[in-house]
């Protein structure tokens, strides 16, 4: 089909995620339509290039048609697409696992549960966590601790955990009891009485990242721990986002020496290549479930794809790529590149507030003006209006309302780097001067 019959079918047939459909149905609106994609690299139908500047959202780790996990799909194929993980298994998803829990302390987290995306993942450890304390006697724990701004995905529980509300709030009376706060030391100032209904706290480690790239204060995950561990009370880490590589180790836990009893792991864990998810957990929590089929403590829960042989192949790749690829290494250089060409085009800009980068995460805040900190009415649709422009300059990006996002894959070169940010920066300079 040519591009411009495939962006037509396109409007006709689809719905997309996140987005106002009566703009992107309007006859002036051309689709960009991926056909291709190469490193760090996007090219469309009509064949025009971009860097990947986040990373097909958020998934993308080691670049487009990598060799080895392009390989090791096919390998895959070559025995089996898929089959059930009800009363069956099969070897990359024993081995996966295997692999997921050697990257922790031994005797920490010791289980993996497959799911299919990040959402998944959170209302897996969510109701691990609520039958964990029903199978313990203290069914009085059901309720769950989250921060203001947080997001945890988009299913009916894992939204109800969200604080963010252009996403969560037309949905928020389903799901599960939850108390937003604005921080963890709020935590401190609940009453015995509320805190003592807590089955778990979900954060997002060190950034959040739909907040519009937002980061804890050093220290905070580590002290967030301690305060669990004090009271009892189970912790889940979100490393849907910040998992595989992206804030400058595997985890970003490690960089706190903390270890959750849920860790929800999505996105990166294919390498961006294909849809599955884990929640890994400890042997303590795990033992809880065992018994006389007659005792009903089974965790009925699960997904048709869970363990698919194809996504638990293209995982095992992607970690082995962090070891023949060097990539932790390749990262720590190239996330001073960023800062440097973060702060030499934006820096001081007088539509730029602040500058956050953790890792290969970069969020640049677009204001009205810097000076006062006002900001554009968010109808305008700034941030949006200057990531299309810098599509012109090489770039694909989407912005968090005014926050533009630069995260490319981490394989990306400082050449590359450079390029990308100074496209946004282009961008920025066509839509604001």
């Amino acid at each position: 089909m040519s591009p411009d019959d495939l962006s037509q079918l396109d409007k006709e047939r689809l719905w997309h995620p996140f987005t106002p459909m009566g703009d992107w149905c309007a006859p002036d609106h051309d689709p960009v339509v991926i056909a291709g994609g190469e490193g760090a690299w996007l090219r469309d139908t009509r064949g025009n290039r971009y860097l990947d500047g986040n990373s097909s959202i958020w998934t993308n780790i080691h670049g487009h048609r990598h060799p080895a996990i392009d390989a090791a799909i096919r390998e895959q194929l070559d025995r089996i697409a898929h089959c059930s993980g009800l009363g069956l298994t099969n070897e990359p998803a024993i081995r996966l696992a295997d692999a997921l829990v050697g990257k922790f302390p031994p005797g920490s987290l010791t289980r993996v549960f497959y799911s299919d995306d990040g959402s998944t993942a959170i209302e897996c450890a969510c109701k691990m966590a609520l039958q964990y304390w029903q199978l313990t006697g203290q069914p009085e724990r059901r309720v769950f601790a989250a921060f203001d701004r947080a997001y945890h995905g988009d299913t009916a529980g894992a939204a109800s955990l969200g604080g963010i509300g252009t996403f969560h709030g037309r949905f928020r009376r389903t799901g599960y009891e939850t108390i937003h706060l604005a921080d963890p030391d709020a935590l401190d100032r609940l009453p015995d009485e509320v805190r003592n209904t807590l089955a778990a706290v979900a954060i997002e480690p060190l950034i959040q990242g739909a907040a519009g790239m937002r980061l804890w204060p050093a220290g905070l995950l580590r002290r967030l721990r301690e305060w669990c561990d004090a009271h009892g009370i189970l912790l889940i880490c979100d490393e849907v986002l910040t998992g595989f590589g992206r804030t400058g180790t595997l985890f970003a836990c490690e960089q706190e020496a903390v270890v959750p009893d849920f860790l929800a792991l999505a996105k990166g864990l294919t390498g961006g290549y294909l849809p599955l998810a884990a929640t890994l957990t400890t042997e303590r929590v795990f033992e809880a479930f065992l018994g006389p089929v007659g005792e009903r403590k089974t965790f009925y829960y699960g997904h048709s794809y869970y363990g698919n042989p194809l996504g638990c192949a293209a995982a095992l790749a992607s970690l082995g790529v962090f070891d023949s690829d060097q990539t932790l290494l390749h990262l720590r250089s190239n996330r001073v590149v960023l800062e440097s060409a973060l702060n030499r085009h934006f820096g001081g800009h007088r539509h730029v507030g602040e500058i956050r980068q953790l890792g290969l995460i970069a969020g640049i805040d677009v204001v009205s003006d810097r000076e006062t900190g006002e900001t554009f009415p968010w109808e305008a649709l700034t941030g949006a209006r200057i990531c299309a422009a810098a599509r012109r300059h090489g770039l694909m990006t989407r912005p968090i309302l005014d926050t533009l996002v630069f995260m490319p894959p981490l394989c990306v070169s400082a050449a590359e780097i450079e390029a990308g940010v100074a496209a946004l920066a282009a961008g920025l300079a066509d839509v604001l001067g």
